[in-house]
């Protein structure tokens, strides 16, 4: 968007270019300088015509990612001293071949070559400086990480809502960003004719909400498209885009988005990863109470899990279905999908003061 304003303007600079130096022209003529109708009209077209090429081979160049500001600055301060070097070429050309170019003339060739020199350096350094480094021709500086760096809220963290008890904590101090893109998919699966999508989307919704409305927390809807990604493409790849480019984290808990953004070295919040750190250490060989829901994959084996999720696989539980039972931990496997524990039947847990195994036996009787 920004691109095509500059384009915008490189027009009118050039109309307004072309008028002046035909107006001066006409209104105060010397007697070396006075130009015909026909003479005016071609320096108009003339003009026009360059420009023209010039958007047109502008158009041709491969897109890439853009950074407004120092864009502009850098290539307008390029532009305006290749401009100045080029000048001097310029009347030394017209001397040596003896181009008649004076007066008015000389000078609305310099202003128009000035004009396409910095329109060519400024859209050539937004096409080629990307958010990590900014490349200058044999020379390149890589751009340096400091201050807050803005988390990036993915479809998935959102519908789950832990995040908005996690920054109640006040454990992030960065804002939160939340891109157009990432708005507009949480609308499409609330809107969605799945019945089960449209309460996550709904419920993702109202998250948001939340989020707004705490003090707390600062959130931040950002417009901006991902650079270099086409409007279809996946949203996952849209948001490492989009937080590449702002330099951000990205906060989700989809698994296979955090080793897609680390391939790409985009650095990652992986809920489920935090939610684990801060889980209770669970050594082999201590004992914990568990009740028994379901039968597990492999025979003689029960599962059940813990008021914060974890499964909890038994083995010799199979036959204890619906049953608080002690186990003793064997083992426990800890990944970015989540937490299961392993351990071995022990003894059924006395509830109210009763075993289980007597109420079993009075139940039969």
């Amino acid at each position: 968007m920004l691109l095509h304003f500059i384009r915008g303007i490189f027009i009118i600079v050039i109309f307004a270019a072309l008028f002046v130096s035909i107006t001066s022209e006409i209104e105060n003529p010397t007697d070396a300088e006075k130009l015909t109708q026909a003479q005016i009209w071609l320096a108009f077209i003339g003009g026009l015509s360059l420009a023209v090429i010039v958007l047109f081979i502008d158009w041709l160049l491969p897109k890439k990612s853009l950074s407004a500001l120092a864009g502009i600055f850098f290539g307008l301060i390029v532009g305006i001293f290749f401009s100045w070097a080029l000048s001097l070429v310029l009347d030394m050309v017209n001397d040596v071949f003896k181009m008649g170019l004076v007066g008015n003339n000389l000078k609305l060739a310099k202003w128009i070559m000035g004009i396409c020199i910095c329109y060519f350096v400024i859209s050539f350094v937004m096409r080629t400086k990307d958010d990590v480094r900014f490349i200058i021709p044999y020379v390149e500086f890589s751009r340096q990480t400091k201050g807050i760096r803005p988390l990036v809220l993915d479809t998935s963290v959102i519908i789950d809502g832990r995040i908005a008890d996690i920054c109640q904590t006040k454990l992030f101090d960065a804002p939160l960003v939340l891109p157009r893109f990432v708005l507009n998919e949480l609308q499409l699966i609330a809107d969605s004719a799945d019945k089960l999508k449209r309460v996550r989307g709904r419920r993702g919704l109202d998250i948001l909400h939340k989020l707004q409305d705490n003090p707390v927390i600062e959130v931040q809807l950002d417009d901006t498209p991902p650079p270099g990604i086409n409007d279809h493409s996946p949203v996952d790849q849209k948001l490492v885009a989009f937080t590449k480019n702002c330099n951000g984290k990205l906060l989700t808990n989809d698994y296979n988005l955090s080793k897609v953004a680390q391939v790409r070295q985009v650095d990652v919040i992986n809920i489920n990863d935090l939610t684990n750190a801060l889980k209770t250490v669970v050594l082999p060989g201590e004992t914990m109470q568990v009740r028994i829901i379901k039968p597990g994959e492999e025979s003689q084996q029960g599962i059940g899990y813990l008021d914060d999720g974890t499964m909890v696989v038994v083995e010799e539980g199979r036959n204890k279905i619906g049953e608080k039972v002690l186990i003793i931990v064997t083992s426990a496997l800890q990944t970015s999908a989540g937490r299961m524990i392993f351990g071995k039947y022990e003894r059924p847990v006395r509830e109210n003061g009763i075993d289980n195994n007597d109420n079993n036996h009075r139940n039969k009787k």
